[in-house]
């Protein structure tokens, strides 16, 4: 191993300098004699600290691996390499396409993966071809879902429903909207959190993926879909992946199809013996939960990728996070404190407490 990776000065510094990271990526990638280094280009944006970038693999080595592979940087303080390789051996045992590992760096944060391409599910998807790419993706959720086994995976228990919940209000009523919520105020969403989880934490627990959607996924000829982004990966709701995946951040469908796609994936998983709920009405209801859960926490995510990481793209979805937030919060009593509590805040009025 190289003396740059021996040094944990350098390696220190290396971790707070994308250019030093580079730099020290395409010495470990020359040293695997697997691509050539000059042809390096960004691959994708990610919403995390990790890098993407394409490389032409040599000549002699491209009919075992391609005409590319993709190298992620993943900073070692900052990201978690080693789950990465555990959850990608789970989705590959489970029959689920991901991307192969070529080489590994786990000290550096260095992976070097095979390439499922460019087209995202986000690039693809129209109403001509949508039931016909989630069926896809729904064969693949069930596929990681029938894998599904306990002390596997960390838990997604209440501490963790909480945690992700808290960064709503936290980044997007007091950082974005400047709105500090009174006691009563605060009172109200503690109780409609708490509904919340009680309704996740009884759900049946499988493999979750957790960011289970269209930008995640990739467009391939052959092995629909391509799964990405999956090192997160925990062992929870059986709704949330599904929730993920139609209630998507990033496009949106009428509510009678993705009722419809709903109840195919809940007569596909009840036919797999898989432990959703038997009674579909009740199904749907944790499904809406679970993706309550999940909006709340986009929500806080997006506008802290803007104000903390100046990643400010990401506050175009929140119109339609918004709009998933608003239709189910007045689909059921225990929600509506929600609901009016975002109608009190649409005054825009900053640092006032409003009444419900």
């Amino acid at each position: 191993m190289s003396s740059l990776y021996q040094n944990s000065a350098t390696s220190t510094n290396a971790a707070l300098d994308p250019d030093l990271r580079l730099a020290l990526l395409n010495e470990w990638l020359a040293s695997t004699g697997l691509v050539d280094v000059a042809t390096g280009r960004p691959a994708s944006v990610d919403a995390s600290f990790r890098r993407y970038f394409r490389y032409d693999v040599v000549p002699a080595m491209q009919d075992k691996l391609g005409a590319t592979l993709v190298a992620m940087d993943a900073p070692p303080e900052r990201e978690n390499v080693p789950a990465f390789i555990h959850v990608q051996g789970l989705l590959f045992e489970a029959g689920v396409t991901v991307p192969a590992i070529a080489a590994r760096n786990v000290e550096q944060g260095f992976l070097l993966l095979g390439d499922l391409g460019a087209t995202t599910y986000l690039a693809r998807l129209s109403s001509d071809n949508a039931a016909f790419m989630y069926s896809d993706a729904v064969d693949a959720l069930l596929k990681f879902q029938m894998a599904s086994q306990p002390g596997v995976l960390p838990e997604f228990d209440r501490a963790f429903v909480l945690r992700e919940l808290n960064i709503f209000p936290e980044w997007y009523l007091n950082r974005h909207l400047g709105v500090t919520l009174d006691d009563k105020q605060q009172a109200q969403l503690d109780k409609v959190f708490e509904a919340i989880t009680a309704n996740v934490l009884a759900q049946q627990q499988v493999f979750m993926h957790r960011d289970f959607h269209s930008r995640n996924l990739m467009f391939l000829d052959q092995g629909n879909p391509g799964v990405l982004d999956f090192q997160d990966a925990v062992y929870g709701p059986v709704t949330y992946d599904l929730a993920s995946l139609l209630r998507d951040a990033y496009i949106q469908w009428d509510e009678e199809i993705v009722l419809d796609w709903v109840v195919r994936y809940w007569q596909s998983a009840k036919g797999a013996g898989l432990p959703v709920n038997p009674d579909i009405d009740a199904f749907y209801r944790d499904f809406e939960f679970m993706a309550l859960q999940r909006h709340l926490k986009i929500l806080g995510i997006f506008c802290r990728l803007n104000y903390r990481d100046s990643k400010a793209h990401y506050m175009g979805d929140l119109p339609t996070v918004l709009d998933y937030v608003r239709k189910t919060a007045n689909r059921y009593t225990e929600l509506k404190p929600l609901l009016r509590l975002l109608d009190a805040l649409d005054n825009k009025a900053p640092q006032v407490g409003y009444t419900f």
